[in-house]
Order: structure tokens, then sequence, then C-alpha cells
């Protein structure tokens, strides 16, 4: 066997095939929410949202009615909640959405285990990326398809919400809207995310695509853009190395991410650097 063939023995096999195309299609939607996540500090609230799924996930296997809706309705509970509370306690945010989530993620466990599922904990927690059908792959095709729609059209609404709601709201936006309608694209996206990378793993597909863009530019569309283009290239790859890393596919697409961020810690260190190198050198009577 050549080469050549070694390194395309991944698209011989069909499940391989599927899981790259679902883990694009995931990480895609995400790609774009994080740089939001990040610009707003909202990093707790999607690792939040993603731990408040579970109950909604196992009410939805109790019932009988798809897991998108049941984790969907929890995902929006969760982000409710939490506003409701922070804005008539003294509590401050981050402490109400730890209490939230995990007093939730342990309804979701309480349940699980009073049940008698045929879905292993572990798909639920960490995906079933090679188990997808080409039913996943449509309904997180469709999430993603209406979270780039609208992040295409109000993108600069939502921009400007992250960095001053008073001013958003003075030039006549609708802040609540935008307010829970990013958190709405939150629940969404982490539920396409549920079979490809569980609800673990989606808290970092949700955040290191936007932290590693934002160290890279400083131009927010420029950010979006990259942010896309690395989840698109470090899903693949992290897929098509765990064949040959013998490893499950979502961590190690997430330990790419690491990688990821560390190389460009590096290089935005190295950048500041050597413009204060050059700001000493144009001003030197500065360094008196």
């Amino acid at each position: 066997m050549s080469w050549l063939d070694t390194l395309l023995m991944p698209f011989q096999f069909g499940f391989m095939v599927n899981a790259m195309v679902i883990a694009v299609l995931v990480t895609v939607p995400m790609a774009l929410l994080s740089c939001f996540l990040v610009l707003k500090g909202w990093s707790l609230m999607g690792d939040a949202i993603s731990h408040a799924v579970f109950p909604g996930v196992v009410i939805a296997y109790i019932v009988g009615i798809p897991y998108a809706i049941g984790a969907f309705a929890a995902g929006m509970f969760c982000a409710i909640a939490t506003g409701f509370l922070k804005e008539n306690s003294r509590i401050k945010q981050d402490t109400v959405m730890g209490i939230v989530y995990s007093g939730m993620f342990g309804v979701g466990l309480v349940l699980y285990v009073k049940i008698q599922s045929t879905v292993h904990l572990d798909h639920i927690l960490f995906g079933d990326i090679l188990g997808v059908a080409w039913r996943d792959i449509g309904e997180s095709a469709l999430i993603a398809l209406v979270t780039v729609g609208v992040i295409g059209l109000k993108w600069k609404d939502f921009l400007l919400h992250a960095f001053d709601p008073t001013q958003a709201r003075a030039v006549g936006l609708r802040t609540g809207l935008l307010h829970y309608g990013l958190l709405c694209l939150i629940s969404l996206t982490i539920v396409g995310a549920l079979k490809g990378a569980g609800i673990i793993l989606a808290i970092a597909l949700l955040i290191a695509p936007g932290a590693i863009a934002f160290l890279l530019t400083r131009r927010f569309s420029t950010m979006l853009l990259l942010s896309v283009a690395l989840s698109a290239l470090i899903a693949f790859f992290g897929v098509y190395l765990s064949f040959f890393l013998d490893s499950a596919p979502a961590p190690t697409i997430v330990l790419l991410f690491s990688i990821a961020f560390g190389v460009a810690f590096v290089i935005s260190a190295r950048r500041t650097t050597r413009r204060e190198r050059a700001q000493d050198d144009a001003f030197p009577a500065a360094r008196r």
C-alpha cells in the first residue's frame, strides 16, 4: 500500500466521511457565536447552557419527543432563569449561572439514573460522532444555515450590543430581542452539537474559535471569517487524525483547538513585544 492510499484511507469509510461533514457543520455556527461570547465575556453562559440541556434530553426521551426539542427548551429555560434571578436578586451573574446550570445538570443525572435508557450516558456527554446518520447531518446543516443567516443579517447590531448596550438602546435597537436572540442561537447551536461533540465538549467549540481569532486580529469582520476558517479546518483534521491516532474524534478536535490557541497566544505575545520595541525606538525620550 502506497503512502497516498494510506492518507486516503479514512475517506473509504462512510462513517468517517459523515463524521467529517457533521464536525464542520457543528463548528461553523459555533465559531461565529464564539466571537460575540468572547467580546461579551459570556464564556460561562455558554458553559451553563451546554450543561443545562442535559435534563431536556432526558425528559425528551421519557416523553418520546425528539431530543433537539427537549434540549432547546432546557437551554432557553436556563438562559431565562439566569436573567430573571440576576435582575431580581443581589447575586452576581456568574454566581447565578453556576447555581442554575449545576442544578439543572444534577436534575438530568438523577432522571437519567432513574430511567432505563437505551442511549449511553457517554454519547450524551461526549457525543457519538462516528454513529451519525444523514438525518443528524441534515439537522445540523439546518441549524448552521439558520445561525449563519441570522448573524449575517444582524452581526453589526449584535456587535454594538456586545460593546455598548446603552448606546445600542439609544440608537433604537431592541436590546432585549438581541439579548435573548443571541441566547436562542447559542441554545440552538448546542442542540446541533449534541450528536457530534456532546454536552461537555460543546463549550470548547463555543469559546475556542473566537478566543483564537481575537488574539490574531483586531478587526471584528476579520475575526468572524478567521474563526470560521480555523474551526472548519480544525474540525476536519481533528476527525481525520483521530482515525490514525485511534482516538475519539471530538476530544481530538478540542485538543487541536487547544494547540491552536497556544500558537495564537505566542504569535500575539511576540507581536505585542515587537510593537512595544518599535514604540520605544520611535520615542526614546519616553524611556527616560
